[in-house]
């Protein structure tokens, strides 16, 4: 299927405007896992995604402390060489063999950005990592200038085809910047998570560099049938059941956003899964946004984003619902609006 695509910065590269994320195929038993994740199911999933038109993925060493990597590879051997996406993974998240559960390390170490790259070279079965990323900021004193001149190594070794950076703001994005340019940034951003639109994305804009937001539908809660009662449910180490979103009050204000989505997810013959999504893509300087689904029946719930268009009326009608609500912080509507 075609999809609709924009190019990664200034990269030339073209990719489409929802990709699917592979964070949950990780599994449970560590830090930030999701529960437990059948692999067969995860890799009909992405094989599910990849014939609706998409074509990248975007997974972590982290996830999953490897395992998500070793299952996308499943994936990718199965797959002709012309058919597979485009993989996108990240370092710097440095964990504890012998204690999964503990907060992994941020390192951005020349040294061990090297070790992560041929790690996940060698799980993913691959020769080249199409966008290599920084997860998070360094937290051992590594100047961001002797990490981002790593990348740049790897880049000129054949290792890498792009570099980019996550959860970076916009005082690293300039250091990198002058060593050479950032292709891509990877912020949170949703209908909860706003902030990035009045930083960020409008520098990555003026600097032509790509912008990929991540848990676009805020990690489930801005799906159809997410529930109050859906967080008791979830398993014991998910790492939802941590964070403040999916607690009160907060929970309530996001699920009242959510069900104000309803009727223009109606009216564009959505769900209200995709219109969300949606409207993380329509706003000036993002280039696409990041989907998790641990099941091909999530996939059909998202993939619909690519053709929804949402009009002044309804980013309107939108922004009203979030003051209304009060979920979240951020711009609440796209410049142009």
């Amino acid at each position: 299927m075609n999809m609709h695509q924009r190019p990664i910065g200034s990269t030339g590269v073209d990719i489409t405007v929802v990709g699917f994320g592979a964070w949950a195929l990780g599994g449970g038993g560590w830090r930030y896992g999701w529960g437990p994740q059948d692999d067969n199911t995860s890799i009909a999933t992405m094989r599910h995604a990849v014939e609706k038109g998409v074509n990248w993925i975007d997974t972590a060493a982290v996830y999953g402390l490897g395992h998500s990597e070793d299952v996308v590879g499943r994936l990718l051997r199965e797959l002709p060489q012309a058919g597979r996406p485009m993989v996108f993974t990240k370092c710097g998240m440095v964990w504890d063999e012998s204690d999964p559960m503990t907060e992994p390390r941020r390192v951005l170490k020349p040294e061990s950005i090297r070790r992560e790259c041929d790690a996940s070279l060698r799980r993913l079965g691959i020769e080249r990592i199409d966008l290599y990323q920084f997860h998070w900021p360094d937290e051992t004193g590594t100047p961001v200038e002797d990490s981002w001149t790593e990348m740049v190594r790897l880049i000129e070794r054949g290792k890498v085809r792009m570099g980019g950076v996550c959860n970076f703001d916009i005082s690293l994005l300039e250091r990198c910047e002058t060593i050479r340019h950032v292709d891509s940034l990877q912020p949170p951003f949703s209908l909860i998570r706003r902030e990035a639109a009045a930083r960020e994305i409008p520098w990555c804009a003026r600097h032509n560099t790509g912008v990929i937001c991540y848990s676009p539908m805020q990690s489930g809660l801005l799906t159809d049938n997410f529930t109050a009662d859906t967080v008791s449910k979830l398993a014991p180490d998910d790492w939802r059941r941590r964070y403040p979103e999916f607690q009160e009050p907060r929970l309530s204000r996001n699920l009242a956003l959510r069900d104000a989505l309803r009727p223009i997810a109606e009216r564009h013959g959505a769900t209200v899964a995709a219109t969300a999504v949606a409207w993380t893509i329509s706003w000036p300087g993002v280039t696409a946004a990041i989907v998790g689904a641990r099941s091909p029946q999530q996939v059909d719930g998202w993939t619909g984003a690519a053709a929804v268009k949402l009009t002044p009326a309804d980013l309107e009608e939108i922004s009203v619902a979030i003051q209304r609500t009060g979920a979240g912080a951020g711009p609440t509507i796209p410049p142009s609006q």
